[in-house]
């Protein structure tokens, strides 16, 4: 019998209580062994294999006992709009719930906020900080400053659902537990025994629909026993409660305002009941309002919840006086809650299946992996060694990184450092874009800056694996970045052309340079914007939508590079008449200095866009264009080849071999850039070092790089111990064709970085950060096929098939991938040999034909100009 019926609800939630305790101090697999010894036993399943319904395929998780812990064990659903995080309880489910919009600070809680920046009449005062400060780089001996304090301006904090509580009346004994989270619906289903009763509990986040839904039945009983519905918060000084009230007979109604002042939210949750009865109960005397739905007497149950705020995210420009605020959400909710429940279950939770399939299953992968349906999803990763691997595992992941990307990125906003979910107050950096959300109940009170390369690495699997959830991204960047970055740009760099931001984001348009402490090493980073430039340019390269590109991609990226067109000054230290950026940093390291190579290879690659994309748009701003490729010429290419062999991070031969931190920023144009994966010594050659002119060659490039990379360690220095930092370095070793160093790095960080949920973790049982599952899928795909991006689309685009195949995975497919020009491509492989490539080239690509090299194993296979609507099949290697 099990403990959680024996001791009750409430010692069952104390034990419960105890397990958080002990995750806190303890890793995972000790604290279970400890609470084992003490008798303190979850779920114990009598289910031998994965449980009826789980896919056959094994593309899912499932699990043998309910989850305890929100960061390791609990299962994410979402949608964009909302997400929730399900611990998978049998007689009492407490599900949480999150809105993406929801916030503290910025306008709502201080009218005064104005994204961290100074005021206009600052604005002569720090063109002549600026002037000083680039002064003092150049005339440094070392090259290096300590401090650019008084440019940079105080930070500030960000904010914070609470908990559905589904409680079913019944007490009798459970068994035949399990709960799983199925990838190809993208359904978490709970089913258990109670007593000769088998219960079934499905949830989802409907993206059509805006909306979550919780449905119940019991498959061997007409009746269920009597359903609740209510919604907690955990008291938070200082904070005002949630009124929660009876809209109508069958709806709870939960307003409140995140602080005073402050965001308004608003969770409408309606039930069904088919041939039941449904009665809303207000709570008599409670202060705040609370209120309980009630279900009798019915067959099945299910419970639809919409949320939302006043945040409006057009509204964060000057004619709205930047103050993002929007209508109350009451009658959108109504509306949304309306049309969610219009139909029955089953057709509820048919358009969402179809939903989620057409957009994930235009691509497809296999590894060869043969699924292990005897062992929960747990066991598996506690079996899981580096080097050694599984297969069946590392495909799971892959999966599971699209499912989160797709359940988090289709919203207003785009998936931020912890996609659509968040436990708790005093999120990590403010769960921030990087950081941002977290729960209802509690409001953030950290926020670290970085937009260096969490957001980045959020979207690289989404165009190569043909997964269209990046729209959110660029109207977010259009709406919060770019109005407030052109008074940033103005005020703070004296430039009146163009947006910039820094290194940490918010919903409410934060584009200044945050000071805290010595901050200028992640907050020193204007090249932020011309990173995402970058995926606006992949975004146009992969799908050709012209109309897009004209519309919103080119003005983006053309207001971008004007920006740094007229930031670049010429390089009066070296005196070598090359244009660089000055000050400087490489993310996130303390110089501060001139011409770092992350951000001069940045521009040079954000040049090359503007020349690339200039006859798509419909520009005939022929000056710009002019003025671009003069100063591409003219700029430093942030590569240098250093005194230990290594690529040089900074234009000062100052590296250490024993550097062992968390970025790779240097090595940006190896993945996911283009400036050393594709490098050219025509185009990037030439250039004075020591006094003398040198023009490397692409094999002493890659070699340098090869050389930072093996002493930058394998992710887990002295800074952090992060999975995001180990799946770079796989992307990169793989980028490198080096297939030991990519599969052994990959595989460290499964081992090491990833809970029992498959979340992964800043540092091993440590902080949910979401880069490392979305950047996963990419690093993967990276070591299947290479397709760059080059200098000028004239030269050939070259597509390397199995560049870096690890022997674990000898045979395998994709269909379904995009690469550039518009091509979709679909290959196979068998005991390590490719056997079939069939490149097939859109119908809308006039004007924009490019010729293609295919390579595999060190020869040319095939060659082809990318006609529109051309097809070949290769097959002979």
């Amino acid at each position: 019998m099990e403990l959680f019926q024996v001791l009750g609800n409430s010692l069952w939630a104390c034990l419960l209580q105890a397990s958080t305790t002990l995750h806190g101090i303890l890793p995972y697999s000790v604290r279970e062994r400890l609470l084992s010894a003490l008798g303190i036993v979850t779920y114990v399943s009598l289910i031998p294999s994965a449980p009826p319904g789980f896919p056959s395929s094994g593309n899912g998780l499932w699990y043998t006992t309910p989850g305890t812990v929100w960061v390791q064990e609990f299962l994410p659903i979402g949608n964009g709009y909302l997400g929730a995080m399900l611990p998978g309880g049998t007689s009492q489910e407490v599900t949480q719930l999150n809105i993406e919009s929801l916030w503290s600070g910025g306008p709502f809680q201080d009218p005064s906020y104005n994204g961290g920046n100074h005021l206009p009449s600052q604005q002569s005062k720090i063109a002549s900080k600026m002037q000083n400060i680039r002064e003092a780089i150049f005339a440094s001996p070392t090259g290096t400053i300590d401090n650019i304090d008084e440019i940079m301006t105080p930070g500030d904090t960000y904010g914070s659902a609470g908990h559905l509580v589904a409680t079913l009346d019944s007490t009798g004994a459970v068994s035949k537990y399990a709960r799983w989270l199925d990838l190809d619906e993208a359904v978490s289903r709970t089913t258990w025994s109670d007593g000769s009763t088998t219960f079934l509990r499905e949830s989802f986040c409907s993206h059509p629909l805006q909306a979550c839904v919780q449905y119940l039945n019991s498959t061997t009983s007409h009746v269920l026993p009597v359903v609740t519905y209510a919604y907690t918060v955990a008291g938070i000084d200082g904070l005002p409660a949630p009124n929660v009230t009876c809209l109508d007979d069958r709806t709870l109604s939960i307003r409140n305002y995140v602080s005073i002042p402050g965001m308004l939210y608003e969770i409408l949750a309606q039930a069904q009941a088919p041939g039941g009865l449904v009665s809303c109960s207000a709570v008599s005397g409670a202060s705040p309002p609370n209120a309980t739905l009630t279900v009798l007497g019915a067959s099945e149950v299910w419970i639809s919840w919409v949320g939302g705020t006043n945040y409006d995210m057009t509204a964060g420009n000057a004619a709205a006086k930047y103050s993002f605020q929007g209508p109350d959400p009451h009658n959108n909710l109504v509306a949304l809650l309306s049309s969610a429940n219009r139909t029955s279950y089953a057709e509820i939770l048919d358009g969402h299946i179809k939903d989620y399939t057409s957009l994930v299953t235009p691509f497809s992968l296999s590894l060869g992996q043969t699924p292990d349906l005897d062992a929960p999803t747990d066991q598996i990763l506690a079996g899981y060694r580096t080097s050694v691997g599984d297969a069946y595992l590392e495909w799971v992941l892959f999966n599971y990184g699209r499912y989160l990307l797709a359940s988090s990125a289709r919203g207003t906003l785009p998936a931020n450092l912890q996609g659509v979910w968040a436990d708790g107050y005093s999120n990590p950096w403010g769960a921030d874009y990087r950081k941002h959300l977290a729960s209802i109940e509690k409001v953030i009170l950290i926020s670290k800056p970085d937009s260096n390369i969490n957001i980045q690495m959020n979207y690289w699997a989404a165009e190569l694996s043909n997964l269209d959830v990046t729209q959110s991204l660029f109207d977010y960047i259009e709406n919060t970045w770019g109005p407030r970055g052109a008074y940033t740009a103005q005020v703070l760099y004296n430039i009146s052309e163009g947006f910039v931001t820094h290194g940490e984001m918010n919903i409410f348009g934060h584009t200044g340079m945050k000071l805290g402490g010595n901050s200028a090493q992640w907050a020193n980073y204007p090249e932020s914007n011309a990173w995402m430039m970058i995926h606006a340019w992949d975004h146009f390269d992969h799908t050709n939508d012209v109309k897009w590109w004209k519309t919103q991609g080119w003005p983006l990226v053309k207001s971008v590079a004007s920006f740094h067109l007229e930031k670049l000054i010429e390089d009066l230290h070296f005196n070598d008449s090359t244009l660089v950026t000055a000050p400087c940093n490489s993310p996130e390291q303390v110089p501060i200095t001139l011409g770092c190579a992350h951000a001069q290879q940045l521009i040079w690659q954000l040049f090359n866009t503007i020349e690339n994309g200039f006859e798509a748009a419909g520009d005939t701003d022929v000056a710009f264009l002019d003025a671009v490729i003069s100063k591409r010429q003219q700029m430093d290419k942030g590569l240098r080849i250093g005194r230990w062999g290594q690529l040089q991070e900074w234009k000062v031969d100052m590296d250490k071999p024993d550097d062992t931190h968390r970025h790779l920023s240097h090595l940006i144009g190896l993945y996911p850039g283009y400036a050393i994966a594709s490098y050219s010594p025509e185009l990037q050659g030439g250039l004075i070092v020591n006094g003398t002119f040198t023009r490397y060659t692409k094999e002493q490039i890659l070699n340098a790089a090869q050389t930072s990379l093996f002493h930058r360690g394998i992710g887990r220095g002295p800074d952090a111990d992060a999975g995001w930092e180990k799946v770079w370095r796989a992307a990169a070793w793989a980028q490198l064709a080096n297939e030991t160093e990519f599969y052994k790095e990959l595989t460290h960080t499964i081992e090491r970085n990833f809970a029992p949920n498959l979340f992964s973790m800043y540092e091993s049982d440590g902080i949910f950060q979401i880069d490392a599952n979305l950047g996963y899928p990419a690093a993967v795909l990276n070591a299947l096929l290479h397709a760059p991006d080059i200098a000028n689309i004239n030269v050939p685009l070259q597509v390397t098939l199995l560049p870096a195949l690890p022997l674990a995975w000898s045979t395998g497919e994709i269909k379904g991938a995009r690469i550039r020009g518009g091509i979709t491509l679909d290959f196979a492989w068998h005991d390590g040999t490719l056997t079939t490539a069939t490149f097939t080239v859109d119908h809308n690509v006039a004007g924009r034909e490019r010729d293609v090299i295919v390579n595999y194993d060190g020869q040319v296979v095939a060659q082809f100009r990318s006609h529109g609507g051309y097809s070949q099949t290769v097959s002979s290697f």
